[in-house]
């Protein structure tokens, strides 16, 4: 029951969360560590980082939600062999199989985090949470197209208004203000440790 709070409060915690997430990482990412870093939306790694499931290595299965984030990062296969090996994998091995976006070297690694961050909160905070949602729910219970079409009505109702001042800004040649706001009155986040979802 323990473990099983940690794991909701920590890498639970930051999955749901309707913002998009975003790791930077420094130096190793092992067992939960790699976790958390699965949690985010986004990872990119300094040139000293390295990643590895490392459960194998202690005789334990992956937990904190290692083994519902990893294969839909990189594949059930990847994911495990990764797992089975243990292997450490080093960041240009972690950029090839999919697991980091970039690597930088360690001192330019929080600003690239911050652009990335900078990037994307320039659009609208809804459109953005909505789209995530979108994403994460059928990664989680993958249904038929049409079924997923209606789900999303409701989802992209949300981001009308925002939509309205990205058109408006578009024809006007400006950049758009998006003064939309996430809301309770939304649909809710269905997270990875939710059987609901």
């Amino acid at each position: 029951a323990d473990l099983a709070e940690r794991q909701r409060t920590l890498t639970g915690a930051l999955h749901a969360l309707p913002q998009p997430t975003i790791a930077a990482l420094p130096g190793p990412a092992v067992g939960a560590g790699l976790a958390i870093a699965l949690a985010c939306d986004l990872r990119i790694a300094a040139e000293s980082a390295f990643v590895s499931t490392g459960f194998a290595n202690v005789g334990l299965a992956g937990d904190y939600g290692v083994s519902w984030f990893l294969p839909r990062l990189v594949g059930i296969s990847q994911a495990l062999e990764w797992c089975y090996s243990a292997d450490i994998l080093k960041p240009e091995e972690a950029l090839a199989g999919g697991f980091v976006k970039a690597i930088l070297p360690a001192e330019d690694l929080l600003e690239e985090a911050y652009r990335i961050a900078r990037r994307i909160a320039q659009y609208s905070p809804v459109a953005i949470a909505m789209t995530r949602q979108m994403m994460y729910r059928n990664a989680a219970q993958p249904h038929p197209l049409e079924a997923h079409k209606v789900d999303s009505l409701a989802i992209y109702y949300c981001s009308l208004k925002s939509g309205k001042e990205g058109v408006q800004s578009f024809r006007e040649k400006r950049p758009a203000n998006f003064t939309d706001r996430l809301s309770t009155d939304m649909p809710p986040f269905y997270p990875w440790w939710d059987q609901e979802a």
